[in-house]
């Protein structure tokens, strides 16, 4: 097993592991033949993968493999290496997906800010189109969450992840089917789940549809569940909620448009053509008709005005001269819109593409930082556990649940960087699942953090 390799997925050659941990992982992936960068999706298999798991995947790959929109990540290709090929090759599914370059949707969102009305009407629009295509091709999703909507390098939004997707129609007779399985993350799945009954499946991604309208405008999910064990839920359903912060600063429009979506009676809840034909929907879009620069700066406005992006980005001169190969795999991802989100950070090697907005710098060297990050992580009740080094990359496993009690896992990186003939940090926090606005309260608790605060580096004067 120790010759063990990953093997190439039509052309493609796994590169670098980017996100994931445990049984499934993410890598970009590179054909250097054509220059052409893709994402890899890996499940492992062992021994103890059950049939049922088997073909939970196949499913998936199936189901994705048949959706093509602009507006869905897209399916490229797959492999599977079985167990008795494990002397020569890592067994596992292989999945080989469009890259998103510009990253998660959600990480560009300042907590409890949200986007403003035009950048949500621009992506809400986005979000509509690819589910109504994805309705008429007769699948039902069932786990629309912030992480599961990411960036292309050009902007576009991309729904990703069909592991909880089921079909609900045949598309030749247009017959229909009930569906009976319970799935998904409780602050985004629908009332109507709460009930052994068997559920329509259109409302279902309705109503997700909602909350993530819901979570673009306020920076924030609703409720923790959508049940009477949530005080929240409770003041929606009663209608005194609209009196309090942030649905009392809604437009009146946007406003009537979350009640249609989150209209608790499955009959009684706006459909996509519904809410398509909504005059907030149907709106001109004023970010429609600017470049792709306008778009990046738009998208962040609210990190700019909460000094995320002078810690995630200060303006340091480089170094050093970037190693060979990272000019060829950063190009791929260098446009006008990735490199006005910033997503270009600068390390002891140079100028790299890094998609992760939570990043930061410290004057101090990376054992210590990674010594603090870790104290300090744990005071906050975060699970820490310390990793093999990549090489001079320090990395700490993290895990735990958000306010919302939703589970989150990723990863703290810290690497040597030079600053001011002094060897400091470069750290990023790489969430490999969980909600990707909680994943930045905690990078900013971590920085403003007391044992951590201190070291932290901010932008410099012009």
């Amino acid at each position: 097993m120790a010759s063990a390799k990953y093997p190439k997925v039509a052309g493609y050659e796994l590169a670098q592991q980017i996100g994931g941990g445990g049984f499934s992982r993410v890598f970009r992936a590179v054909n250097f033949k054509e220059h052409r960068v893709a994402a890899c999706k890996v499940i492992v298999l062992t021994p103890e993968t059950t049939e049922k798991e088997r073909k939970t995947i196949d499913k998936e790959m199936r189901i994705h493999s048949q959706l093509k929109h602009e507006n869905i990540l897209e399916f490229i290709d797959a492999a599977v290496v079985e167990l008795k090929h494990q002397a020569h090759f890592i067994p596992g599914y292989y999945m080989l997906l469009e890259l998103a370059a510009g990253g998660d949707l959600f990480d560009k969102i300042a907590p409890d800010v949200g986007l403003g009305d035009e950048v949500t009407h621009f992506y809400f629009n986005q979000l509509i189109a690819g589910m109504e295509y994805i309705h008429k091709e007769g699948v039902c999703h069932r786990d629309l969450k912030p992480e599961n909507l990411l960036l292309d390098v050009a902007g576009k939004l991309k729904i990703s992840d069909f592991g909880l997707s089921s079909v609900f129609m045949l598309k030749g007779s247009g017959r229909t089917r009930t569906l009976t399985e319970r799935c998904g993350s409780l602050p985004y799945v629908a009332p109507e789940l709460n009930s052994d009954l068997p559920y329509e499946a259109e409302p279902i991604d309705v109503w997700g549809v909602g909350v993530i309208l819901y979570t673009m405008l306020a920076g924030n999910t609703p409720w923790d569940e959508p049940t009477q064990n949530s005080y929240e839920f409770s003041r929606y359903a009663s209608g005194e909620i609209f009196q309090d912060e942030p649905w009392n600063r809604f437009s009146p429009a946007a406003l009537s448009l979350l009640q249609g979506l989150l209209t608790i009676d499955p009959r009684e809840r706006f459909t996509l053509a519904q809410a398509f034909a909504h005059p907030w929907c149907i709106r001109p879009s004023q970010l429609a008709r600017k470049n792709a620069a306008a778009l990046a700066e738009a998208l962040t406005e609210s990190l700019r005005t909460a000094g995320d992006l002078d810690l995630a980005a200060p303006n340091f001169t480089p170094t050093r001269a970037a190693d060979e190969d990272e000019p060829m795999l950063s190009a791929a991802h260098a446009t006008q819109f990735t490199q006005t989100l910033m997503l270009f950070s600068q390390t002891q090697t140079g100028t790299r593409y890094t998609p992760h907005l939570t990043r930061f710098y410290v004057s101090i060297p990376p054992d210590q930082a990674m010594h603090i990050a870790r104290d300090s992580l744990t005071a906050l009740g975060v699970s820490c556990k310390d990793a093999p080094p990549t090489g001079f990359i320090l990395r700490l496993r993290i895990g735990g649940q958000d306010a919302r009690k939703e589970t989150f896992r990723g990863w703290v990186e810290v690497e040597p960087f030079e600053y001011h003939g002094a060897l400091g940090g470069f750290c990023i926090m790489k969430k490999d699942n969980g909600n990707p606005i909680s994943w930045r309260q905690l990078w900013r608790a971590l920085i403003e953090s007391p044992l951590m605060a201190p070291h932290v580096l901010r932008k410099e004067a012009a």
